[in-house]
This record gives C-alpha cells, sequence and structure tokens, in this order.
C-alpha cells in the first residue's frame, strides 16, 4: 500500500538540519502569493523569513516571471565555457556599477557557498602567483560562510555546526567578534585582537574573510561599521586581502545596497548571493579587483581553476537582472526604512521581557534573543497556527520579511512573537 506524501516525506527526504529518525514536523506548499505561503490546506501564512533571506521581493512577482518566461523560451542554459550571453553581461555590467569601487572582474557560480569556496580559491592562487603560497584565512568567531568544506573551515570551529568536522577542516585563525554595536559610539578596544593578531601573523595570511556589518547564522549580530573599516585599514597596511561575504547582507537588507556601504570601504573580494534573483533560482558571484585577477592569470595556471556546470545560467541570470531592476524602480530604500522603523517599533520593548536577553534591528532585520533556546517543532507548529512562518533558531528568534511588505502582515508577524515568549511550551527551560 502506498504511503501518503507527507509521510512518504518524512520518511525518505532529508530536509535541512533535520534529523531522520526524529524529524521536524513539514508543511505542505502548494503555491505562494506576494509575502503569503499557501498550505494544503489553504491556510495562509505570512511569510517573516524570505525563503532564507533571499525573496524580497516576496513571491510570483510578475517582473521576474516574465523575464523568465521569455528567457526560458529562448535559452534556459548553456554552458559557460567558451560561450557568452546576454543575461549574463547585462547582470555582470549591473554588477559592478553597483558594488564598491574597484571590483571589476565577476566570476559567476551557482550558490552562496560556492561563491566562498571560489573566493578562497582566489586568495589561494592569488599568492600562488606572487611566488608566495599562503593557507591561512583569519576569521570571526561566530562567522558562518557555507556549509561546503572551504566555507565551512572558515566558520567557527567551536561554537558553530560545523564543529563536527574540525579535525577534517583546514586549520586556520580566529578572533573574537567585536562588542561594539552598530549604533554605539566606537570603542577602540574592539579593534586590539584584530591589530595583535595582523601584527603577528600577518606574513602567513592569505585573506581575511567576515561578514559584514552582520554576522548572520552565526547569531543574527550586529556590529560597528568602524571595526569593518580597521580591517580594511590593516589588510592595505599588510598586503593582504580583504574578502567579504556579502551573501546575506546585499541588495539592501541593512538598509545599504551591501553591508560595505555602512563603512565606505571595499573589498579586495566580494561574495553575493541569495536575494541576488529575488530568491527564485539559485545564483551567486565572486567579485574581485583587477590587481587580484591579473596575478591570478599570470601565474603558473594561466587562469583561475573553477567552472560550475551550470556556471552563468541563463534563466538565473534572466532573473537576477530583473530583481535589480525592481530594486531600482521600487526606491527599496525606503521600503526598507519603514519595516526598520516598525520593527523597531514592535519589537524594542520586548527588552523588558523575562525570557528575552536582547532585542536588535537594522534595516529588515529584526532579532529577539532569549534566554533559554527555543523549542523548535512546537514554536513553529504555534507560529503555523498562528498564520505566520517564522523559523527560530537557537535562543533566536528573528525576521528578515520581503522588502513588500504590508504594515498590517508586519504587524501579524511582531504580534505573534510578542505572543510566543508568553508560553514556557516554547522554550527549552
Amino acid at each position: 500500500m502506498q504511503v501518503d506524501d507527507l509521510s512518504f516525506d518524512q520518511r525518505h527526504i532529508w530536509h535541512p538540519y533535520t534529523s531522520m529518525t526524529k524529524p521536524l514536523p513539514t508543511y505542505w506548499v502548494t503555491s505562494a502569493d506576494r509575502c503569503e505561503l499557501i498550505l494544503k490546506d489553504g491556510r495562509r501564512l505570512v511569510d517573516g523569513m524570505s525563503s532564507w533571506w533571499a525573496a524580497v521581493h516576496g513571491y510570483n512577482h510578475p517582473v521576474i516571471n516574465q523575464a523568465m518566461n521569455e528567457q526560458i523560451a529562448r535559452m534556459p542554459h548553456v554552458m559557460f565555457g567558451g560561450i557568452t550571453h546576454s543575461p549574463a553581461v547585462a547582470l555582470c555590467r549591473r554588477l559592478i556599477s553597483l558594488t564598491p569601487e574597484g571590483l571589476d572582474c565577476v566570476f559567476l557560480a551557482d550558490s552562496g557557498s560556492v561563491a566562498v569556496e571560489v573566493a578562497i580559491k582566489m586568495a589561494l592562487q592569488y599568492w600562488q602567483g606572487r611566488k608566495e603560497p599562503r593557507y591561512e584565512f583569519l576569521a570571526l568567531r561566530k562567522g558562518y560562510h557555507g556549509d561546503t568544506f572551504g566555507a565551512m573551515s572558515i566558520c567557527d570551529p567551536y561554537s558553530s555546526m560545523h564543529r563536527l568536522y574540525r579535525g577534517y577542516l583546514a586549520p586556520h585563525k580566529f578572533i573574537e567578534p567585536p562588542k561594539c554595536r552598530f549604533d554605539d559610539v566606537w570603542n577602540e578596544e574592539d579593534g586590539v585582537p584584530l591589530i595583535a593578531l595582523l601584527e603577528a601573523y600577518h606574513y602567513k595570511l592569505a585573506a581575511i574573510v567576515l561578514e559584514p556589518i552582520v554576522q548572520g547564522t552565526g547569531g543574527m549580530r550586529f556590529y560597528h561599521p568602524e571595526y569593518l573599516r580597521l580591517a580594511r585599514d590593516l589588510s592595505n597596511k599588510y598586503g593582504i586581502l580583504l574578502i567579504a561575504d556579502e551573501i546575506a547582507t546585499g541588495f539592501g537588507r541593512t538598509g545599504e545596497w551591501f553591508g560595505c556601504n555602512h563603512a565606505g570601504i571595499s573589498p579586495d573580494i566580494l561574495c553575493v548571493g541569495k536575494a541576488l534573483t529575488g530568491g527564485v533560482l539559485t545564483l551567486s558571484a565572486t567579485l574581485t579587483c583587477r590587481h587580484v585577477a591579473d596575478t591570478i592569470s599570470n601565474s603558473d595556471a594561466g587562469c583561475f581553476m573553477h567552472g560550475p556546470t551550470f556556471m552563468a545560467n541563463p534563466l538565473a541570470c534572466a532573473a537576477a537582472n530583473a530583481s535589480i531592476s525592481l530594486l531600482e524602480d521600487e526606491q527599496w530604500k525606503s521600503c526598507v526604512a519603514a519595516i526598520a522603523n516598525q520593527l523597531k517599533s514592535g519589537l524594542l520593548p520586548l527588552i523588558n521581557h523575562p525570557r528575552v536577553i536582547d532585542v536588535r534591528v537594522l534595516g529588515a532585520i529584526g532579532v529577539v534573543e532569549t534566554t533559554h533556546p527555543v523549542n523548535m517543532a512546537t514554536l513553529q507548529r504555534w507560529f503555523v497556527d498562528h498564520g505566520v512562518w517564522i523559523r527560530p533558531f537557537g535562543r533566536l528568534i528573528y525576521l528578515m520579511p520581503p522588502y513588500i511588505i504590508s504594515s498590517s502582515e508586519l504587524t501579524k508577524l511582531i504580534e505573534a512573537i510578542v505572543e510566543c515568549l508568553d508560553l514556557p511550551s516554547h522554550f527549552l527551560l
């Protein structure tokens, strides 16, 4: 007898960060529209996650759909080796124009994690091209850069999920992240660990790697722009590369086009993804400056040794071009500013709740840090029953809604978080 689809899913399909023996509940989505997910039973959930921070325009946006329909009729995919096409050229023009100055060379890949892998390999090949091979990177504790092995090696080796692979991953240098919050008065003591480590080990380091302004999955922390400026200044002083992982922060999420813009700096290598296509298809890009590209290209290898099968997928590039057009045309800054104001008014008062340690808001990101870890299955079911899609983790209940969300929809998300804190069953006490 054939089992029903949901039972089959739980028995045979491995969802992200989920046990196969004790799987978390899954909720069957049949369609999505604007800021809502529609379940199989007809319930509609306001999406507070933007599908892991990517669907900044919501779902089924007609402009993106039209661009994909037109592109799929012409050519959904073609290899990028020895071939080029209009969607890729147009996208790279836009990325060079939008990103911080000096990032003139674009490598298109197929996921955020791969973009980070590309950045790591660029740095390694750069130093090989200089006849000074270097293999160590400097990263921040509580950082997160992806789930592939190179990316995992520069995530926090002790407090992240990747500690499981510590004996296998390449060893790198790590320092404590800055404590100074985004809106605080800058405390120069925050830069001392970075200064000290670079003074001692700069000659061994290929690059500094960090998430500009926002440490995402590692704890949803927002740090001071002056730290980013310091990292840029020290990288220049010691002649090492600065890699900015903007997978989560790019395309307006923090209130600027990119996190680097808060500090007015340009990295040597920049990774973007997630919202690049408006969350419709997987695509990423790693941009670098001409000096790095030329050094790699003039090395013994004679080229950059990487080439994903679906690199520069035309369909994804068409979606990305449409998504960026929407960001330019729809005045995303005012949308994000309105979201930030509503998140502040709705969430900041929760700092006085006995189950809350901290509340922080930056751009279209709102975070409530709780005293105890959440009971994931119980709390998620409660959110669904209350008409919202919020996926907390650890001690963090957070919102990253689509930029097009209405005030009433955002109110529904905020009220759900406010109410959920009062129920002890939602936490692992």
